[in-house]
């Protein structure tokens, strides 16, 4: 066994969880240090190197298989190292990728989806496949469990806002905030709906941004980060009986870029800091969100 500072700090300290094995494997993989292909030291050595008993190992393992970076994970023999999954297609609009992504998240056990974005609009249309499926019978998640960052109503919207009013008094503003609300809400009746129909355990929870997202991001169940630019405009509609030049976005036709863990290490990584950056915000800066 090759000794590094790694596992002399491991192992004398304390005995390592599965989620610092796991991470410290991880490591080593995006070091190339292990590379595709190559086989892992078996469970015994791991849990000598490690200081731990053979389940933790297992654990840890366990966690890199569904995280797409090993296979062959049977009793047999060691695992490999993940050959690096195919990329996905080219980038799609928002309101075309989003959907079919949502019903693959869909289909584990315990979903979960992290958004943050301008309005609840996109999310709320896609959510409708998976729903559509559960309702046919083609998917059955046990729990699914929903987080929404949406900008608070007591900020200073940067878009969308009217090019010469500002504030509450601006309609852009209003018009907003209404339908960030009834987007809100039809997207909390129609999965909470699946307590009833399916007695799938659903948690739907809103927190409000200090601030507007330059971006739109949703996050697949920890495996997947999706994420589309807001790309301004100035044009002119009609709102509140009279015509307002606004500057605006059009969300559901930004371009979804697509990172996911099993594709290789800067996806895996890309992932990883995506949800540590909104994990951060909902913990610390956000605040209780109340739609109206």
């Amino acid at each position: 066994m090759v000794v590094t500072q790694e596992n002399v700090a491991v192992n004398g300290s304390r005995r390592s969880s599965p989620q610092e094995i796991a991470d410290a494997l991880r490591a080593r993989i995006r070091a190339g240090d292990l590379k595709a292909g190559d086989r892992l030291p078996t469970q015994a050595e791991l849990a000598e190197e490690f200081g731990v008993e053979r389940g933790t190992v297992r654990q840890a393992l366990r966690a890199l298989h569904e995280d797409g970076l090993l296979s062959n994970v049977t009793k047999g023999s060691p695992p490999r190292v993940a050959e690096l999954a195919p990329v996905r297609d080219e980038p799609q609009p928002t309101m075309v990728g989003l959907a079919p992504r949502l019903t693959e998240a869909f289909a584990v056990p315990h979903v979960r989806i992290d958004a943050a974005c301008l309005t609840a609009e996109t999310l709320m249309l896609a959510l409708g496949e998976p729903v559509r499926q559960i309702h046919e019978g083609r998917i059955r998640p046990q729990s699914i469990d929903v987080r929404i960052l949406l900008p608070s109503r007591d900020i200073n919207l940067a878009f969308p806002i009217s090019v010469s009013s500002a504030g509450d008094e601006d309609p852009v503003h209003r018009r907003w905030l209404e339908q960030r609300n009834a987007q809100g809400h039809v997207l909390r009746h129609n999965l909470q709906a699946l307590r009833t129909s399916h007695n799938i355990d659903v948690r739907v929870t809103f927190r409000a941004l200090p601030f507007t997202p330059p971006v739109k991001l949703y996050l697949l169940n920890g495996a997947e980060a999706l994420i589309a630019y807001y790309m301004l405009t100035k044009r002119e509609e009609e709102v509140e009986s009279q015509t307002l030049e606004m500057y605006d976005t059009l969300g559901a036709t930004s371009l979804l870029f697509s990172f996911e863990r099993r594709t290789g290490t800067r996806d895996a990584v890309f992932v990883e800091e995506s949800q540590k950056w909104f994990d951060a915000l909902w913990e610390t800066i956000t605040t209780d969100l109340t739609l109206s």
